[in-house]
């Protein structure tokens, strides 16, 4: 646990220094900084769990609203041993960055436990995501919080929380969650958005670039929901895929991957035995030469993904770093250290803030289709996603180019000065002109 609560503790540093940093540039009120330098609320939890064996458990459990000038809080919930307050709390200052880039009318939140999901049966996650959902109702809402999946939750979670949510309220509050299955009023297209919005962030990267996807390689670590549809869908659009990883290794081919077939390796078991999680890994694939996973870090590629963990590319790992541009579909795969070495390299580095925000933006269309009650069709769903992402991914690209910085500052300045607009706006400032 030292090992962890270092990690998370390093994660708030490098988000405060930035934050500070970008406070700095924008020259706007100390009231503001010290507004944006703590979160709202930070709820911890003890979640019990009844075990199959009869004995009882109990894991511990965060809920975490940043500033909510823009609106409600808005962020996902992850199921994971390494969880603590800490990588919580930054996570949620993340998603309120997030959320103003893409001009959505949300704060940041973020919630998770702190426990091995796989090592649960189906019942055992199902008592674990209800009991969750019980110790947060009273600080959720379709307008307060509205929590959706995150790492290890899925729709499947959402809808038992939904559920649970349902029966606490005594009424069908379908906007309470987001992320949910179609039957209960989740929204076509939310499973594969947030891969998708990192390819549409990547497709005018390469517009602006004047790059060709049939000329452009790609290594993808992670293999997760986000990675896999970004995979399978730059697949589609031309992209070469010459590697994919998982968290049991990888797999290289130069002349390129089908991600469907593996994925449908990867999963058969899983659907065989009914469960929850995948058990098998991409290395299962026949059709590719296994390397380790730091090997695919370090490829000669024009396009390294990032859709794993935090902190994958770090100081001791940063130097072997050969790819022309990164782009971070995970939360945070780039320290800050790192970040800098990349920078003076003149790497660039798509962040987290801009290119995995489409599953965020498609959870926003599910809020707004649930309390309208019209629901859209996909192809609607993915139309409003694409204009969106390219509308606000084009300002980050105009600013950074334009002031010559990093898409990162670029996109900090962008969400903190519509965030700071929003508190000034509210007469929350005092010694403000």
């Amino acid at each position: 646990m030292t090992q962890d609560r270092h990690h998370s503790s390093h994660l708030f540093d490098d988000a405060r220094i930035l934050l500070n940093e970008v406070l700095d540039e924008l020259d706007t009120s100390e009231d503001v900084r010290q507004r944006l330098l703590q979160p709202n609320l930070s709820l911890q939890v003890g979640v019990h769990v009844r075990m199959d064996d009869g004995s009882l458990k109990v894991f511990p459990g965060w809920r975490t609203q940043y500033d909510t000038s823009l609106g409600p809080a808005k962020g996902g919930i992850r199921f994971h041993p390494s969880v603590d307050q800490q990588e919580v709390g930054t996570l949620s200052f993340w998603m309120a960055v997030k959320c103003a880039v893409l001009g959505l009318p949300y704060g940041g939140g973020k919630g998770g436990v702190q426990v091995d999901p796989k090592a649960l049966s189906s019942l055992e996650l199902e008592r674990l995501s209800r009991g969750y959902l019980r110790a947060i109702a009273d600080v959720i809402g379709p307008d307060r919080d509205i929590p959706a999946p995150d790492m290890n939750t899925n729709a499947t979670i959402m809808g038992w929380m939904s559920d649970e949510y349902d029966a606490i309220q005594r009424d069908q509050i379908p906007a309470a969650l987001t992320g949910k299955p179609i039957a209960l009023g989740g929204s076509l297209g939310r499973v594969a958005a947030t891969g998708r919005g990192a390819l549409q962030v990547l497709d005018l990267w390469a517009e602006r670039n004047e790059r060709k996807p049939e000329d452009t390689t790609i290594a993808v670590q992670g293999f997760g929901n986000a990675a896999y549809h970004f995979a399978r869908l730059a697949h589609q659009r031309g992209y070469r895929i010459v590697a994919i990883s998982d968290s049991k290794g990888a797999i290289h081919h130069p002349e390129g991957l089908d991600p469907d077939p593996i994925k449908e390796e990867k999963t058969r078991n899983q659907r065989l035995k009914g469960m929850v999680y995948c058990e098998n890994s991409v290395c299962e694939h026949k059709g590719a030469k296994t390397i380790e996973q730091e090997e695919l870090l370090a490829l000669d590629v024009d396009v390294l993904a990032l859709g794993a963990l935090e902190n994958q590319i770090h100081v001791d790992n940063v130097e072997s770093v050969r790819a022309g541009l990164l782009l971070e579909i995970a939360n945070g795969p780039v320290t800050r250290e790192a970040d800098e070495a990349l920078a003076k390299r003149n790497v660039p580095v798509l962040p987290d803030v801009l290119a995995n925000a489409g599953g965020v933006v498609v959870s926003y269309y599910e809020w707004i289709q649930n309390r309208s009650g019209e629901y859209w069709e996909e192809d609607s769903v993915n139309q409003r996603l694409a204009e969106r992402m390219t509308r606000e991914a084009q300002r980050v690209m105009e600013r950074a180019e334009t002031r010559n910085i990093p898409y990162r500052r670029a996109a900090y300045l962008l969400g903190l000065e519509r965030i700071s607009e929003a508190i000034l706006a509210r007469g929350q400032c005092h010694r403000c002109e």
